[in-house]
């Protein structure tokens, strides 16, 4: 009967999509049963033979037969397909591949190298917020309610009392009102400034901020920390000069310069011709900003200092422009 056959077609269809892995294969197995003259079409001419009131199941028995076939044929070619274009792609005779491997950004090398001096030397790590309150970004670091610092010019507002932390020194805020002294600790971190993009500056950088307090805390404690870590991070025969300064949150203030490595001393665009570079502010800390932390000023004293990270990475690795830590060009990064 035609029913007993197309059972036995159905048979054989699953035991070849279960065998058949060459293109021959396939071929061969599509004129046996797809071609016009194949077994399936053989199926509509016997189908003349069986009784009507048989012809709509029977008809129906074949249509999906040979539906199933068509099925069959197209997975197996795909698969073939897909298996041949992998097999291409795999050149034996080509030589091998060198893997390239990624690296510590210079400046988080930097940053690694300065915290490692810095825990040498007894100071622990903290972290805080780029995202700031006026409060601890100005007003409790003893800024002037009309500082320059606070103009648009200066800031990246995000809205009237919330601004992108120019310094990492509100840390030391967060810091001083969660603990009590004795505290000696870092703090790093990426800031933001609205200042002309050139070769030594950008309009995001990054700092390390410090600060000890305890009691009768000296600025002789001051200058040695910092000359202890411009030693022990530059080499213990670089130049150094401390010059005055001023900032809101520490009196009396000061700028240490280290001599430019790029010149040597003799002046270029990075120095501006001075031969001097300027590698970190320093100072005692004001009574002002004690006071705003609960501290009595005359019971503890103390100083904050903080570092330019990037600007450090330039006389580190000799590199005369700023921009070029975060083009993202290969060519220079390969260099690290």
């Amino acid at each position: 009967m035609l029913t007993e056959k197309i059972k036995s077609l159905d048979s054989e269809i699953s035991a070849i999509a279960a065998i058949s892995t060459t293109h021959e294969d396939i071929e061969k197995y599509r004129i046996e049963f797809l071609a016009r003259k194949g077994k399936i079409a053989s199926l509509y001419d016997d189908l003349k033979s069986v009784p009507n009131d048989q012809k709509p199941m029977v008809g129906q028995q074949i249509n999906r037969l040979k539906k199933k076939a068509e099925e069959v044929y197209e997975t197996l070619k795909s698969k073939l397909d897909s298996s041949t274009a992998k097999k291409e792609l795999v050149d034996l005779t080509l030589p091998g591949r060198m893997l390239l491997h990624g690296t510590r950004h210079p400046i988080t090398r930097t940053i690694e190298q300065m915290k490692s001096i810095f825990v040498s030397m007894g100071f622990g790590i903290a972290y805080g917020p780029e995202i700031e309150d006026d409060y601890h970004n100005f007003e409790a670091l003893n800024f002037a309610p009309h500082h320059p610092a606070r103009d648009m010019q200066d800031t990246f507002f995000i809205k009237d009392d919330v601004v992108l932390r120019t310094h990492t020194t509100p840390v030391q805020i967060r810091v001083m009102k969660s603990q009590k002294p004795p505290i000696r600790v870092i703090m790093p971190g990426r800031v933001y400034r609205n200042e002309a993009v050139s070769a030594r500056s950008n309009y995001f950088f990054h700092q390390v901020d410090g600060l000890y307090v305890n009691e009768n805390v000296t600025f002789a404690e001051l200058k040695g920390t910092l000359i202890t870590f411009a030693k022990n991070f530059y080499g213990s025969n670089i130049k150094y000069r401390f010059r005055p300064s001023y900032f809101p949150f520490t009196e009396p203030s000061l700028e240490m310069d280290i001599t430019c490595f790029l010149c040597s001393g003799k002046g270029c665009r990075i120095c501006k011709q001075t031969g001097w570079l300027e590698i970190l502010g320093a100072g005692m800390v004001h009574p002002n900003v004690f006071r705003n932390c609960s501290y009595d000023p005359e019971k503890v004293s103390g100083f904050a200092f903080g570092m330019g990270v990037d600007r450090i990475s330039l006389l580190r690795y000799g590199v005369d422009d700023i921009r070029t830590f975060f083009e993202n060009d290969i060519r220079f990064l390969n260099q690290f």
